[in-house]
C-alpha cells in the first residue's frame, strides 16, 4: 500500500511546488512507482512535469467535484515510474462547490482508496492556504512534509499549520503525522539564512530534514522548461539536494541504489548516488 504525503505550507513562495515536483521525480528515479497529484488551482506542478494545463480536460477537479473516475485523470510523464493527476483553473471554484457535498473533507481520500495500492508513493501539492482543498489532502494522507523558506518570517504560520494538522489527526485522520520540515532557498552566503536554519532546528529538532535545499539558478529555471530538475540539469546543486531529500524520505523503509539512467532518454544521474545505506 502506497504512502501518501501532502506537501503544504499556507505561506506562499516557500518552494512547495518545487519540492512536490522534484521529490516525486527523485522517488520515481529510485524506481518507486510514484503519483504526483496537483490540487493547486494555479496548476504549477502540472506544468512542472511538462503538461500544458490549458489542454487538460480530465483533472483532479472532475474527479473531486464531478463523477469522473480518478483512474481516468492519471497521465504519464517523461519519467518512468512517475504519473500525474493534473490540476485545472476550474479548481478555483471547487471549495465553494464542495461545501454543498456530504463528507466534503473526505472526497479525495475516498477517490485515492481506489488507486492507493497501485503506487508506492503519492505526493500531493497543495495550494498556499488552509482551505478545503488542503484539508482534503491532509485527510487523505499518511504524512505532511512542510517546506520552510530560510528567510525572515520563516516560522510565520507554522503554529497555525501544526494546529490544523493536530485537529485533522484528532478528529478525522488518526494516521496523519508530520513527516518533517525541509529548509528551502538556503543561501550559504547569507548570515540570516544560517540564523533562521539554526532557530528552526532548535525549535523543531529532529523533525527537520538534514538536507537544505539551496537557492539555485538551474532549479529556478527548470519549471519554465516543463521539467523536473533531474531532467533539466541532473548535476546541479538543486538536483543533488532533492536526491538527498528523497534518500531521507526513503531511509526508514528502503535500501536502494539510484539508477544510472532515465529510461530511454539516457539521462545520467551519477553512479555514486545512493538512497539509504547498502548492506
Amino acid at each position: 500500500m502506497g504512502r501518501i504525503i501532502t506537501i503544504c505550507n499556507q505561506k506562499g513562495g516557500v518552494g512547495k511546488t518545487t519540492t512536490s515536483v522534484n521529490l516525486a521525480a527523485c522517488l520515481a528515479a529510485a524506481e518507486k512507482k510514484t503519483l504526483l497529484i496537483d490540487i493547486d488551482p494555479q496548476a504549477n506542478a502540472t506544468t512542472g512535469v511538462g503538461i500544458d494545463k490549458t489542454n487538460v480536460t480530465k483533472s483532479v477537479y472532475q474527479s473531486l467535484v464531478g463523477n469522473q473516475p480518478i483512474t481516468d485523470t492519471i497521465q504519464k510523464t517523461e519519467i518512468p515510474f512517475l504519473d500525474v493527476i493534473p490540476s485545472h483553473y476550474s479548481l478555483v471554484g471547487a471549495e465553494i462547490e464542495l461545501v454543498e457535498i456530504v463528507s466534503r473533507e473526505t472526497k479525495l481520500r475516498e477517490k485515492l482508496q481506489l488507486i492507493k495500492n497501485n503506487y508506492e508513493y503519492i505526493i500531493i501539492d497543495c495550494p498556499p492556504s488552509l482551505g478545503l482543498l488542503t484539508l482534503n489532502a491532509m485527510v487523505a494522507s499518511d504524512g505532511v512534509l512542510i517546506p520552510v523558506q530560510c528567510e525572515y518570517y520563516a516560522m510565520e504560520g507554522l503554529v497555525d499549520l501544526r494546529r490544523t494538522i493536530q485537529m485533522v489527526k484528532s478528529r478525522i485522520n488518526p494516521n496523519l503525522n508530520i513527516d518533517g520540515l525541509v529548509l528551502t532557498m538556503f543561501d550559504p552566503r547569507n548570515r540570516l539564512a544560517h540564523q533562521v536554519a539554526e532557530e528552526i532546528r532548535k525549535y523543531f529538532g529532529a523533525s527537520v530534514f538534514n538536507v537544505m535545499i539551496p537557492r539555485n539558478v538551474r532549479l529556478s529555471e527548470a519549471p519554465s522548461f516543463g521539467k523536473p530538475i533531474i531532467l533539466y540539469d541532473v548535476k546541479s546543486r538543486g538536483s543533488l539536494s532533492y536526491f538527498e531529500l528523497a534518500k531521507e524520505v526513503l531511509a526508514k523503509n528502503y535500501q536502494v541504489r539510484m539508477p544510472t539512467n532515465l529510461g530511454s532518454k539516457g539521462e545520467e544521474y551519477g553512479t555514486t548516488q545512493r538512497i539509504g545505506q547498502e548492506s
